[in-house]
């Protein structure tokens, strides 16, 4: 049986991390339109994620290490790749279609490479400049009033949702930059989990969110709780598939993911949710889709990289 070619591992990682990362979309959307708030949701999501990474690094034998410089690492990665992102992107879900959330995700890489030309970590193209302004443009037309929004007056949610790819973004320049060659993604994960659990929890108690699932006092699972419990679980693969990916091919080219999640998640969310959207949400799609093609690093850089 023949072996995998090294180059292909990294697309394949892309498009399985992609399609399993879109589908936590339309199941965030299932738990919050049931009434279940931000950072009530962010705690349930992180004590699942954190259970399900302790039974792989058991089973795996990973090595989980409390240095003093790996904690700082997995606390910058808690709050840019868990605690930020997942509340203003539940906040926002609330009020907008999972459709556009998708879209509105796909910004990732126009985040990720201007904070890499900032940081001069990436090179400067006039293809990836236009890519970028497609990418705004794609957002602005989300925001145009009596456009792609149900409610016109919802359209400061689109920049409280844009939270999330702008966090992300800085997350992956510093997995690229910071990450620790001696430690799992999963392992790290782990600790980034159990540093957002007491930071999650506080936060919801203090702000009156935090709920007691179904299950703990004897009654089944809600649909909202089953949909945390499902989007928690791809949560936990995507997430640490996406540090693998990052520190195999670079923050640029991993950032791409969003083009998968992107058409991944606006069908599912079409199909299972009965979303409908507007011409002006089908055209920031495909002028998104665009800006995320011509973001990508050219083919030697890729390579380099791979």
């Amino acid at each position: 049986m023949s072996r995998i070619s090294p180059r292909l591992i990294p697309f394949i990682g892309l498009l399985i991390i992609g399609i399993v990362w879109a589908t936590t979309i339309p199941l965030i959307k299932i738990a919050v339109s049931d009434g279940l708030q931000p950072f009530g949701i962010t705690f349930w999501e992180v004590v699942v994620v954190a259970s399900i990474l302790f039974c792989v690094i058991l089973i795996r034998g990973y090595k989980v290490s409390l240095k003093r410089a790996h904690l700082k690492y997995c606390f910058v990665l808690s709050l840019t790749g868990t605690l930020f992102p997942n509340a203003f992107s539940y906040i926002a879900a609330a009020e907008l279609p999972a459709g556009i959330m998708a879209i509105i995700i796909a910004t990732v890489p126009m985040c990720v490479l201007v904070i890499a030309l900032l940081l001069r970590t990436e090179r400067i193209a006039g293809k990836r400049i236009f890519g970028i302004l497609l990418g705004v443009s794609a957002m602005a037309l989300l925001a145009v009033p009596n456009s792609s929004l149900p409610d016109p007056e919802k359209v400061i949610y689109i920049l409280i949702a844009f939270v999330a790819p702008l966090s992300y973004g800085i997350e992956g320049n510093y997995i690229s930059l910071k990450a620790p060659k001696d430690l799992h993604p999963v392992a790290v994960l782990f600790v980034a989990s159990l540093i957002a659990l007491p930071i999650s929890g506080i936060i919801s108690i203090v702000s009156g969110q935090f709920f007691v699932p179904n299950i703990l006092v004897g009654n089944a699972f809600s649909n909202a709780e089953l949909s945390i419990l499902a989007f928690a679980s791809a949560h936990a693969f995507a997430y640490a598939g996406y540090m693998w990916l990052v520190g195999l091919a670079g923050p640029v080219f991993t950032s791409q993911i969003a083009y998968i999640v992107t058409i991944t998640a606006v069908t599912l969310s079409w199909y299972f949710l009965g979303e409908e959207y507007s011409n002006f949400v089908w055209v920031a799609l495909i002028m998104m889709l665009g800006g995320l093609a011509l973001v990508q690093p050219d083919a030697r850089q890729s390579n380099a990289k791979s």
